[in-house]
């Protein structure tokens, strides 16, 4: 079980920036059982994890633990959410670090977004982002997965 600070900023795509079939692909979906707090369901590729976030926007403290497939079926009962799918690709960028550009399906189909995790909110904040990413919505609640969740 992790109990990290998560540092990211998070950015709208207007289109696919070039072929993503050389990066790693997840494939996502995910729910959630409770959104005050933030307790969220995730399925990626073939394994589930259970997530707890707290409060904040660029910088808060989140914990991730493993779970069965049976939980997550379980857990996924009493979802307060529609479920989100999404193909998420890993992208490196320059500095070591990883962008991670995700292309929504079914009720959110058209949407992209590129999210940025970072070590220090002094590297978050001193980021500059490709020319590839689109505006940025890291302080804006209606980009939060949460909320797409809720709107679906």
């Amino acid at each position: 079980m992790e109990n990290p600070v998560e540092i990211e900023r998070k950015f709208l795509l207007d289109a696919l920036p070039f072929d993503l079939s050389a990066y790693e692909k997840q494939e996502i979906t995910q729910t959630y059982i409770s959104i005050d707090p933030v307790i969220r369901l995730r399925q990626k590729n073939d394994k589930h994890y259970l997530t707890v976030k707290g409060a904040g926007t660029l910088s808060r403290k989140e914990m991730e633990l493993e779970i069965t497939s049976e939980q997550f079926h379980s857990l996924s009962e009493k979802r307060e959410t529609s479920i989100i799918s999404k193909s998420r690709f890993i992208i490196p960028l320059e500095g070591g670090l990883n962008a991670e550009l995700d292309i929504y399906k079914s009720e959110l189909f058209g949407l992209l977004t590129v999210e940025v995790e970072f070590s220090s909110i002094e590297t978050a904040e001193n980021f500059s982002p490709p020319n590839w990413f689109g505006t940025e919505v890291t302080g804006n609640p209606a980009y939060t997965n949460s909320n797409l969740a809720k709107r679906t």
